[in-house]
């Protein structure tokens, strides 16, 4: 009796101490100025590069302009319910990802911490781009672009025998901006240019989040609105671009016998998953700081639109670079062919086009076999459909393929530096969300509130995210980075997102979440939300699971595709041994917070009760 009572008057107590800190957290909890605000952040956050460098390629991959009905399939049964459901939790319990999900089970504070060290990953090795935006943009107003052309030798005899065996483009990205080494086991010294803008790019994110939702606010109209200003001047440039027309074709036919691959479909799932940044908390983070009564399910679906219409909207103007730079590579190539043919022939000027070149090759093997075949390995087979299907994502196209289509424009470096700025706009965006995730649980958190100012804590994430971001600044800093960019967050972040909606649907329960939604926008959510969260999107994220399991046991021994500065290509390599620890640690290391936050919070339960008992 005395044990039950004793539990009893703890339970009451520590319920109305909950009820004062919550008071007293709603009071100090710093708000956005307007929902439009909080909109703009969310926008800035979930718009980033993979808008820009992975939809593109997506589509390129399976089936051109077929690949939008698996992608907008994609968007209702798993986009918009989950974006809504992340920015409903953040808003009505008023917290980051850790406190909000311990406040709908002790037993999920795991959940939190998961997001958190995802998200310390991801900004581990996503500032880095940022970082190589910031040296692209310095060297962009140098006349002519560096990459422009290949630099000379030390003899000033010729061209650098690496740059002759590849591209010049691809030569500043892999020796002069990454110094890559041969492999992942030659790591090499710190790359101090870069170890720099990466210092630079922290810098400028403390800047940005220096006084939390009061620095934040104001920079998210610009890293949100200044990327559209950008994509609508190479809109414009793009479509007057010779060859523009080529990509926008290529874009657009549809490749319907491809909505019969499942990649097609797990790919656009992925897409909308990653794209809208589910699962990191950067978005419950972002909601926890609203008015109680913001319409969280309007912003959900505006948010998740406008995320979408951007990836075709950059893809738009990404194929017609793309058709540019195919365009010219192809007329090049057909040019060298006629310019070959007419020296070794010693045919008359303008006898030789490309509408006669195939009648004329023909003529010339028929009439000087001999000759023919001698020239015949110099000579290129010229295709634009091939040109247009070399499909390139991330930094490749980002810093590869956009620049080369930028050196062959006029005013190269004018469109070089909005291009860059862009660049440095959506990822310092991204970052903003990032941060948010990692700072909003520890400000909440009032054992660290109370010793350290904001600034300071802000600080303090910040030098340590830059100190050990070094490693991706290293000559073999580029394999470390994918190796972080391919499995830091893909099996994780599912498995978050899965317990997210079961701890929601089941745990906290559907109908009780349905009040707390009509108590915050004024009405219960329709039959259409309810399904997708119960029964369709846990459905679709355990398929993607198994998916990603399976694919990478059948995949076998794991590899990376390294530079090989002889041959002027990438090759393919495997991961030795401590690589592929570490990929099982990073996996690891945010998947088992879970199952670990449930056991501790059991047995210190545990430990109470038998403590309770033993005084009784």
């Amino acid at each position: 009796g005395l044990a039950e009572h004793l539990q009893e008057r703890r339970q009451d107590g520590a319920a109305e101490a909950s009820a004062r800190e919550e008071q007293e957290m709603e009071k100090s909890r710093p708000l956005w100025d307007n929902p439009l605000q909080f909109v703009f952040a969310c926008i800035s956050y979930a718009v980033g590069l993979g808008n820009v460098w992975r939809f593109p390629y997506l589509c390129q991959m399976y089936g051109g302009g077929g690949f939008l009905i698996p992608y907008v399939i994609m968007l209702i049964v798993e986009g918009m319910p989950l974006l809504y459901l992340e920015l409903a939790v953040g808003q009505r319990m008023r917290q980051g990802s850790i406190g909000a999900w311990k406040i709908i089970s002790p037993y999920l504070c795991g959940v939190g911490i998961a997001s958190v060290v995802v998200s310390f990953f991801l900004s581990m090795y996503y500032n880095v781009i940022n970082a190589w935006a910031f040296w692209y943009l310095f060297h962009s107003f140098q006349d002519p672009l560096p990459w422009a052309t290949c630099p000379l030798n030390s003899n000033r005899t010729g061209y650098e025998e690496e740059c002759e065996k590849t591209s010049s483009t691809q030569y500043f990205w892999y020796r002069q901006t990454l110094n890559i080494s041969p492999s992942l086991e030659a790591s090499g010294a710190v790359q101090w240019e870069q170890a720099l803008c990466l210092t630079l790019a922290w810098l400028v994110v403390y800047l940005c989040i220096l006084r939390g939702t009061e620095s934040t606010g104001k920079v998210v109209y610009v890293t949100a609105s200044l990327p559209y200003c950008v994509l609508i001047i190479y809109l414009i440039r793009g479509l007057t671009l010779h060859g523009a027309v080529n990509g926008l074709i290529y874009m657009f036919t549809p490749k319907l016998e491809q909505l019969s691959n499942p990649k097609t479909w797990i790919s656009a799932a992925t897409q909308i998953f990653f794209s809208l940044g589910l699962g990191f908390g950067s978005l419950i983070a972002f909601a926890s700081y609203n008015e109680p009564s913001n319409n969280c399910e309007r912003h959900a679906i505006i948010v998740s639109l406008i995320n979408s219409a951007t990836s075709i909207f950059a893809s738009i103007v990404t194929f017609s670079i793309y058709g540019f730079k195919a365009t010219f590579n192809y007329e090049s190539c057909i040019n060298k062919v006629i310019l070959l043919l007419m020296n070794a022939f010693d045919l008359e000027e303008g006898s030789l086009t490309a509408d006669n070149l195939s009648e004329m090759k023909d003529y010339l093997m028929a009439t000087h076999p001999q000759e023919y075949a001698q020239l015949l390995p110099q000579l290129k087979n010229c295709s634009l459909e091939a040109e247009l299907d070399t499909a390139v994502q991330g930094t490749g196209l980002a810093f590869i393929v956009y620049s080369e289509a930028i050196k062959n424009m006029e005013v190269s470096q004018l469109y070089s530096v909005l291009y860059f700025v862009m660049l440095l706009m959506l990822g310092i965006g991204s970052m903003l969300g990032n941060t948010a995730a990692i700072l909003t649980p520890l400000t909440d958190s009032k054992l660290i509130a109370t010793r350290f100012p904001k600034e300071v804590i802000s600080g303090i994430v910040c030098f340590i995210n830059c100190i050990i971001g070094l490693i991706f600044t290293m000559e073999a800093g580029n394999y470390w980075f994918d190796i972080f960019n391919d499995y830091a967050a893909t099996l994780s972040l599912l498995l978050i997102v899965l317990v997210e909606t079961i701890a929601v649907c089941y745990i906290y329960g559907l109908r009780r979440f349905e009040k707390d939604l009509h108590t915050m926008i004024g009405h219960k959510p329709n039959w259409y939300w309810k399904v997708m969260w119960a029964f369709a999107s846990p459905l679709l994220i355990i398929s993607l699971f198994i998916f990603y399991l399976t694919d990478y046991i059948l995949t076998g021994t794991l590899q990376y595709q390294a530079w090989d500065a002889t041959q002027g290509q990438l090759v393919t390599k495997d991961y030795p041994s401590y690589a592929l620890a570490v990929i099982g640690l990073l996996v690891a290391s945010s998947t088992m917070c879970i199952p670990l936050g449930a056991l501790v919070t059991f047995i210190r339960k545990r430990l109470k009760r038998e403590g309770v008992s033993t005084i009784a």
